[in-house]
């Protein structure tokens, strides 16, 4: 690592906490009115806005339910949201805000859109600014920025409440949480954003696409289309490339800012354009990118501190957020570090890859300059530690252990801050287990928050650590055995598994970035991507709700001289022990089959 590299993340942390306490503070207030409806601080004047909205949609919003119905009003809720988000996909043509008259998208690429956006997955296998109409970017994609993001916060609620109650049947009302926590959180830290966005040069308009004339004519390559929009094949399987000369370029417009602000800030990652923040009509400087990345992480942490109020130990929060800084820490300086080196190969043809005051030095293939290594390295850690997927950099541009770096932090199962909601749910899954683990060790029924971890929450915590890895793997093995898989791959031997691996590692842990080397634009590939995008969600959240239903039930366990301590140094040791080896371990064989073996030919040639 670089001064420079150090210097960026000890700044990115340092001001991730002065902005995440406060916020986590505010969060409490947001989860505890969703009971009582108490007016939130500086939100008074919208409690009655709130209430009519209630009473509009006939909630009855002061009943709460258990978890059954809690988990079968977000099933409901989510399963129509992606009904409307595939149907307007479907008839975008013939809607308004369409200037560049954009075509219907196909049924498989449609399916796959609208579970990606709902289950904040966000994984794009098209060209935003050359496929979605202005209307299809904010009313469905947009909008479910929104609420997948509420989602995950309302599971989360739903999780805390069932740690701090005991002897109760119920954990909140859905409908109450996942409105609070879009009007209360998410919208207006996505306004203040825009607003910053804009004043950095994001564009957020109507207008048509612009024409620009160049400088010198240009001469490119580019995937044959035919009628139906997909890429055309040879009888190899290969992609059928045409030349194309051009005078103009075209530049997109459209509402850009308003869909960034909540793309990084709700963890989704869904870029309005196919560079996503490598682009500088969504990222154009330095500051931006600064500020995306504390998006990124702003409400994950919050929710930290939120979690420790809400069950009465401010100590419980820290001890979290420690084990996820921990692990985020170590993370980020490997990608740092392997992103800085020199390559072997080019090494040996003489070309200087040094830091210097004059260049970058290390692997700046794949990488914006304003931005740099360290900030590009950066950025990926974030943005896969957290479930986003938004990239500033082409992921399959790293070198193998800077690539491997991403894959790992997605395969932990985004609990290392994770996604909005669902990082600190997933997180204390694995703090169940650890639990469990030490109550082994010692002999005694294991704790957690003095409730007792029986039998029924260790079938759950097993089947939500273990669901990721049978669908990352499964779908692996499949799409390197499948005709229809391996035709996606465009780089041969270990980067073309390491491409297949990470797009199932994205999909079933909701991630949505990729290695950008896979054509994955195909009805095999939109298909078996969506099936492990909505199980790795819903097989989850539904545990969780479980869990929170099995502990709100409980009765409170005061603490005693056999209680392990869950706050201090030792448990956020045996905690990070425990999302490496279980988190990870799974993956160890396929990744030695792709990174690793890749890392291994890079120093044999």
């Amino acid at each position: 690592m670089t001064s420079q590299s150090t210097m960026l993340l000890i700044a990115f942390l340092g001001v991730l906490l002065i902005l995440s306490y406060p916020l986590g503070k505010f969060i409490v207030q947001v989860a505890a009115g969703s009971s009582d409806h108490a007016p939130v601080t500086g939100f008074g004047w919208f409690n009655r806005i709130e209430q009519w909205l209630y009473r509009c949609a006939g909630i009855q919003a002061k009943s709460e339910m258990n978890w059954k119905t809690y988990a079968l009003a977000l099933l409901l809720f989510n399963t129509l949201g992606a009904l409307a988000t595939y149907g307007l996909q479907r008839f975008q043509l013939w809607l308004p805000l369409n200037p560049q008259h954009f075509p219907n998208l196909s049924p498989d690429s449609a399916f796959n859109t609208a579970v990606s956006f709902i289950s904040n997955t966000n994984w794009q296998g098209y060209s935003g600014e050359s496929t979605m109409s202005y209307l299809t970017q904010m009313l469905v994609l947009a909008v479910q920025n929104f609420f997948s993001a509420a989602t995950g916060i309302a599971v989360a609620f739903a999780l805390i409440r069932g740690f701090s109650r005991h002897s109760a049947q119920s954990i909140g009302n859905f409908w109450t949480d996942i409105t609070r926590s879009t009007a209360y959180i998410l919208l207006p830290l996505a306004v203040i954003f825009s607003v910053f966005l804009i004043s950095q040069g994001v564009i957020q308009n109507f207008d048509s696409y612009k024409d620009a004339t160049i400088v010198q004519p240009l001469t490119y390559q580019q995937p044959k289309v035919g009628a139906d929009g997909q890429p055309v094949n040879d009888a190899a399987g290969k992609p059928v490339l045409e030349t194309m000369n051009t005078k103009v370029q075209t530049l997109a417009m459209g509402p850009v800012a308003s869909q960034e602000a909540i793309k990084m800030i709700g963890t989704n990652g869904g870029g309005f354009f196919n560079a996503n923040s490598a682009h500088p009509y969504e990222n154009p400087t330095p500051l931006s990118n600064f500020m995306q990345m504390l998006a990124i992480f702003l409400i994950p942490a919050a929710l930290c501190f939120t979690f420790g109020f809400m069950v009465g130990d401010i100590r419980q929060g820290w001890a979290v957020l420690a084990a996820m800084t921990l692990i985020f820490v170590v993370m980020t300086a490997v990608v740092m570090y392997a992103e800085q080196q020199s390559h072997p190969g080019l090494t040996a043809m003489g070309i200087d890859q040094t830091h210097s005051l004059l260049q970058s030095g290390g692997n700046m293939e794949g990488k914006e300059t304003r931005f740099g290594i360290s900030a590009s390295a950066l950025f990926a850690a974030v943005t896969t530690a957290a479930s986003c997927g938004a990239v500033n950099a082409m992921h399959d541009s790293f070198t193998a252990l800077g690539g491997l770096v991403p894959m790992a932090l997605i395969q932990m199962g985004e609990v290392v801050f994770g996604g909005v909601g669902s990082g600190l749910y997933g997180m204390l899954v694995f703090a169940i287990m650890a639990v469990f683990i030490a109550g082994l060790m010692i002999g005694r029924t294991p704790e957690y928050l003095g409730k007792k971890i029986q039998s029924f929450e260790m079938k759950m915590t097993s089947i939500a650590i273990l669901a990721t890895p049978i669908l990352v793997l499964g779908g692996t093995a499949i799409a390197v055995m499948a005709t229809a898989g391996v035709a996606g791959i465009l780089n041969p031997g270990a980067h073309g598994f390491s491409e297949i691996l990470y797009a199932f590692s994205s999909a079933a842990n909701n991630n949505g970035s990729a290695f950008g080397g896979l054509s994955a634009n195909t009805p095999f590939y939109n298909v078996m991507l969506a099936i492990a995008m909505w199980f790795g969600r819903f097989i989850i959240i539904v545990t969780i709700l479980a869990m929170a239903g099995s502990f709100a039930a409980k009765k409170r366990l005061e603490p005693n001289s056999g209680t392990m301590p869950t706050h201090g140094p030792l448990f956020i040791v045996l905690l990070i022990g425990v999302v490496v080896l279980v988190g990870v371990l799974n993956y160890v064989p396929a990744l030695a089959l792709g990174p690793v073996v890749e890392h291994l030919q890079m120093f044999a040639k």
